[in-house]
């Protein structure tokens, strides 16, 4: 699956869902919200979280939770592209644009 497909599916899964009506500022919630879940999985990942009321996972496991986590954030990020008609490709390109600008005297 390519990235424009994955973007209309999300877009599409979402709008099924109703999730795609919710307000916008809901909608940065939920990403803020997620970008902790990442944060989070981060540590576990690399200190650990070493609390005695948690289990502590395997780095297998430990490793697709972030990814789970990630993919959380990605479709958050696409409902943001989508409510303003933004193509992730476009995102990649504007992206790949700036950074190449700013640091092209390296």
């Amino acid at each position: 699956m390519d990235v424009t497909e994955f973007q209309q599916w999300v877009n599409d899964y979402y709008e099924n869902r109703g999730w795609s009506e919710l307000d916008i500022f809901i909608r940065i919630g939920f990403l803020a919200e997620e970008t902790g879940e990442v944060a989070r999985a981060i540590r576990a990942l690399e200190i650990g979280r070493d609390r005695p009321d948690e289990v502590t996972e395997s780095y297998i496991n430990s490793r697709e939770a972030l990814v789970e986590e990630l993919g959380d954030v990605l479709g958050n990020v696409i409902v943001i592209a989508n409510k303003y008609n933004i193509s992730l490709e476009e995102v990649f390109n504007s992206h790949k644009k700036k950074l190449s600008k700013r640091y092209s005297d390296e």
